[in-house]
């Protein structure tokens, strides 16, 4: 008689990336984290930026940490000694400066581009036998440039997400951007997936910046994962908290935009993975 497989199901690994600074990378992690945590889900983020600015915006002086994400990828710690519980519902891998010498401690290491896989593999092995269980959502803060830390969360993802300030000039490296995804699925992850840009920062007042987001699809041949985002001063005020704006500010609009955001991208993480296939450049 067959027995019915219990396998815990793999967390949907998702990396939030843009070399671009400025565009609410860290912001649209911490409130989707959120948001996903509201919605019942066991959520993990993961600050791969030497900036540690996730880390600080959920309250956590990089400062006063003894380890960090750097110990996890350069020397082998286990994660879930690393690993802290926020007051926003969701856990955290956090970094510090330290991290910043992690991409030249991985430039000579064999399989770098596989250290972010491997660790989170790891931990869903430690987790599995747990009261809690793995994780069910993994969100990847990745650093703002494309460089070993980049390429190593998209060989750990499942698919990238990547925030779009609504405004000509942050259109530039995008097109850099979906080069490197091409390049990661034909060297390290073939099932690498681009959910789609997330409009951010955006001002539906201004005839500019609803020209903009009507051309992203377009001009980049993505989805574009609704709502936009709408610019508020609520997202500065959050951080200083130490808590996302859907703490700070649970009514506000870009609290409720990021719920909806949310929301599309448990729907999108349902739908069956469709054939690899090479990610669009942008158009000429």
């Amino acid at each position: 008689m067959a027995t019915m497989s219990t396998q815990t199901p793999a967390p949907v690994t998702l990396a939030v990336a843009n070399q671009k600074g400025g565009v609410a990378k860290t912001t649209s992690v911490a409130s989707i984290g959120a948001a996903l945590a509201e919605l019942g889900h066991r959520v993990l983020l993961v600050d791969l930026d030497p900036q540690a600015c996730l880390t600080f915006s959920l309250g956590i002086d990089p400062e006063d940490l003894e380890t960090s994400v750097h110990h996890v990828l350069t020397q082998g710690v286990d994660p879930t000694e690393v690993i802290i519980e926020t007051e926003d519902g969701v856990d955290l891998l956090p970094a510090t400066i330290e991290l910043a010498r992690a991409e030249a401690d991985l430039l000579t290491r064999t399989g770098r581009e596989h250290v972010i896989k491997g660790a989170l593999e790891q931990l869903a092995d430690d987790l599995a036998d747990t009261e809690e269980g793995a994780y069910d959502w993994v969100l990847l803060d990745c650093p703002p440039s494309l460089g070993v830390l980049t390429v190593a969360a998209l060989t750990a993802a499942d698919g990238v997400l990547v925030p779009l300030q609504c405004e000509t000039l942050s259109h530039r490296g995008v097109g850099q951007l979906l080069d490197t995804v091409h390049d990661v699925r034909r060297f390290t992850n073939r099932g690498l997936e681009v959910w789609g840009v997330l409009p951010t920062l955006y001002d539906g007042r201004t005839n500019h910046a609803r020209t903009v987001l009507e051309t992203i699809s377009e001009t980049y041949d993505l989805e574009v994962v609704e709502p936009p985002i709408p610019k508020t001063i609520k997202f500065a005020e959050a951080p200083a908290a130490g808590r996302s704006i859907l703490a700070t500010s649970r009514t506000n609009k870009g609290a409720q935009a990021y719920r909806e955001v949310a929301g599309n991208l448990v729907e999108r993480a349902s739908r069956p993975r469709k054939k690899a296939k090479k990610p669009a450049r942008a158009k000429k």
